[in-house]
């Protein structure tokens, strides 16, 4: 689609690119071209780019995956813009190792690109990690789930859903309107003026040079107010934080890629309210700040693709990826127009998950209530459990203080059960929780009573040289309170 403006692949001064599963049908945009390319086996991946949707739709509609990355991961220099703030370079191929692949070589931050971001160490290449797990996605509420008609994509969103539970995932419905009325302010609100100064020479040079439906689309953003601008962006600013809590309560959020599709001649007949409704599930994503992997699922009644899109916030990439990838491999659906050939994963998966927070074992001055729980307050911790190590252990009350320290040292032979506490605390606040520890302490690896080895603190030998051994208390809250 010319300038970016579009969704449908038909806004083009060179003629409409057609579906390569229907011809009848568009293809989706407004990065057609490099979808179709892919889907029809001419290149094994293409890239794309995605303001509104031109990354996503079109892999949903020609049966390929279609990764549009956070914001900024990918360098736009050299792309001619449609909107700079929220444009984003994305990856179509035929499966999700291949995607990640293509990530993992492009992702990188670039220093002539105002929009580049540097990407963060667990979005990385050693985190994808495409198996079955648990997990909670979203979908919207059934009154906000819209499919314009077409009774085979509502099913087919059904049976995406029902394959989601089948790897692990537990539904639940949510309410989307943040998201949906984020998704207005794209082409309703002061973003389009983002358009028009990307083509404002060539428009008042050769205004015959765009087609008439991206005239219409992007002259009148010429009138946007400063007072129309900012009050946009207060509204986006509510609508990020109403999705932000929305984003915490589950792992991912999941839509159709597009509600439908349509033949050739119905859009070019309807051109401004068709390729509208293929928005109503993609125009919110950049405006959010999000990822989104979009994944072939079924097809729709003409042979065209439908897909879903899993999505959730920045840098959640490879996340996005994994899971979207373990779908991959349990529908097995084969890839692009070729309905004979046979999707074929990777195989064995040398990766790992990614862990945005750890377990933590305290004994001591950390515990609920003591004097340094607020170090885990403060950074987001929270209790997970009250139990015992393994029979293994000895507890000294350490000199000095105040506060009052206990150091846990293990000891095989005579060692006995402490109390203690498990916390969860975010990976990104561990750091700094660390490096506030004093010798002789320090993190280790903790048994605790049911086997498992968990992050929790641990005592130099050489620091209980003057200490007081209290382990027949079979805790420290014990020995506070009897000493």
């Amino acid at each position: 689609d010319q300038f970016a403006t579009g969704l449908v692949g038909t806004r083009s001064p060179y003629r409409a690119c057609r579906n390569s599963l229907n011809p009848d049908y568009i293809s989706g945009g407004s990065s057609a071209g490099s979808a179709v390319a892919v889907a029809l086996g001419q290149v094994s991946f293409a890239l794309g780019t995605d303001t509104a949707g031109s990354g996503r739709v079109p892999a949903a509609f020609n049966n390929i995956v279609g990764l549009k990355p956070s914001r900024g991961l990918l360098s736009t220099r050299g792309v001619v813009p449609a909107c700079a703030s929220l444009d984003c370079v994305t990856v179509f191929a035929n499966s999700c190792d291949d995607a990640n692949r293509v990530f993992n070589v492009t992702a990188r931050f670039d220093t002539e690109d105002p929009w580049s971001r540097r990407n963060s160490y667990a979005n990385g290449p050693r985190y994808f990690h495409p198996a079955e797990r648990s997990f909670r996605y979203a979908v919207p509420s059934p009154d906000q789930q819209a499919f314009f008609g077409d009774d085979v994509a509502r099913d087919a969103f059904s049976q995406a859903c029902e394959a989601l539970t089948a790897i692990g995932g537990e539904a639940v419905e949510a309410d989307f309107e943040p998201l949906f009325s984020a998704a207005r302010l794209l082409y309703e609100g002061p973003w389009v003026t983002e358009r028009y100064l990307a083509v404002e020479a060539l428009l008042k040079r050769d205004p015959q040079a765009l087609l008439p439906v991206i005239r219409d689309i992007i002259e009148p953003a010429a009138d946007f107010t400063a007072r129309q601008t900012f009050a946009a962006q207060y509204a986006l600013q509510d609508y990020r934080q109403r999705a932000a809590s929305l984003l915490d309560q589950v792992d991912v959020l999941v839509t159709p890629t597009a509600a439908t599709c349509y033949r050739i001649d119905q859009v070019q007949a309807d051109p401004i309210a068709l390729n509208a409704n293929l928005g109503y599930y993609t125009n919110f994503m950049n405006l959010l700040d999000l990822a989104a992997v979009a994944l072939p699922t079924g097809f729709l009644s003409d042979g065209v693709g439908f897909g879903i899109t899993l999505f959730h916030r920045a840098f959640s990439d490879k996340y996005l990826l994994s899971l979207a990838g373990a779908l991959q491999r349990h529908l097995m659906i084969p890839p692009g127009c070729d309905a004979d050939a046979a999707f074929q994963p990777e195989g064995s998966v040398l990766t790992a998950p990614v862990n945005e927070a750890t377990p933590l074992v305290v004994c001591g001055a950390h515990m609920a209530d003591l004097p340094l729980n607020w170090q885990l307050t403060e950074r987001g911790g929270h209790l997970l459990e009250r139990t015992q190590t393994a029979p293994a252990y000895r507890l000294y009350a350490l000199a000095g203080g105040p506060p009052k320290r206990p150091g846990m040292v293990r000891d095989v032979a005579s060692g006995t059960a402490i109390e203690v506490e498990v916390w969860q605390l975010p990976m990104s606040e561990l750091g700094s929780f660390v490096a506030d520890i004093p010798a002789p302490l320090g993190i280790g690896k903790v048994q605790i009573r049911d086997g498992r080895w968990l992050p929790g603190f641990i005592c130099e030998a050489s620091g209980i040289a003057d200490a007081q051994d209290i382990s027949e208390h079979g805790g420290w809250r014990t020995w506070l309170a009897q000493s």
